[in-house]
């Protein structure tokens, strides 16, 4: 027999969604100000069938509900902010609305982007979903522009798809990569690790240096051109089904 949705308490739900303590949130519930398909719901007690739905039929204090839990999102990352909770200055965190910020599940990142990268960014409170990406066995490519302070000295392409270069410190070779070449001073490269610096990793240990680095594409999900730096969008199912799709 399967299981259907589950189901919480409504003001436990509202303050997983950040939208306050549960005090705070039982407040607001017995205000009136909470509906569900249009009937005030004023009992802080009653149960909610936990769906993706739920965003589209729950209205609070006049606005539509967050996303319920299990819910992922793509950004495109900015330069000169960083992938993390803790670190000092800009975080990737801080171009969300603030009350996604207090959730619980807390949204992470799916992967990081350095500071000095821009691009596709992967967001999700939905833990399972996360590995899944990440996971080796899972062989999600990501593809990243690069921009080259030198031209290229013409054997990259089968060098890196060989699967023997190794990276400084390592003693493991990198898998293979692929090479789309672009002009002499800018490529497309595709990996399915997520190794440390790995592409800047890569250049430097042919000798070249790279001078921009932006991700376009996760899998099969491609950066939107109307999605500006900063920016982001709740991804559906047809999209995280892209994500996992693509190999190399």
């Amino acid at each position: 027999m399967s299981k259907g949705p589950p189901t919480l308490r409504l003001d436990r739900l509202l303050s997983n969604l950040g939208y306050g303590t549960r005090r705070e949130v039982q407040q607001l519930i017995w205000a009136g100000l909470v509906t569900l398909d249009g009937d005030v719901i004023d009992d802080s007690d009653q149960r909610v069938y936990v769906k993706p739905d739920l965003a589209t039929r729950m209205i609070v204090d006049g606005e539509p509900l967050d996303p319920a839990p299990g819910f992922a999102l793509m950004m495109n990352k900015p330069l000169g902010v960083t992938c993390s909770h803790k670190e000092l200055g800009p975080l990737v965190y801080g171009l969300l609305p603030e009350r996604w910020r207090r959730r619980e599940p807390a949204i992470s990142t799916v992967g990081r982007l350095d500071k000095d990268t821009s691009g596709l960014l992967l967001m999700t409170d939905d833990g399972a979903l996360l590995h899944k990406i990440i996971s080796p066995r899972s062989n999600v490519s990501k593809r990243y522009d690069v921009t080259l302070d030198r031209p290229l000295r013409g054997d990259e392409v089968k060098l890196f798809a060989a699967g023997t270069l190794m990276l400084e410190g390592e003693d493991k070779p990198l898998l293979p990569a692929q090479v789309e070449i672009a002009t002499d001073r800018r490529v497309f490269i595709t990996i399915t690790e997520g190794r440390y610096h790995q592409v800047r990793r890569m250049f430097a240990a042919i000798g070249n240096h790279v001078n921009a680095l932006h991700r376009d594409r996760v899998g099969g999900l491609a950066l939107p051109d109307d999605l500006k730096a900063g920016e982001y969008r709740l991804l559906t199912e047809a999209d995280l089904e892209k994500v996992l799709e693509a190999r190399v």
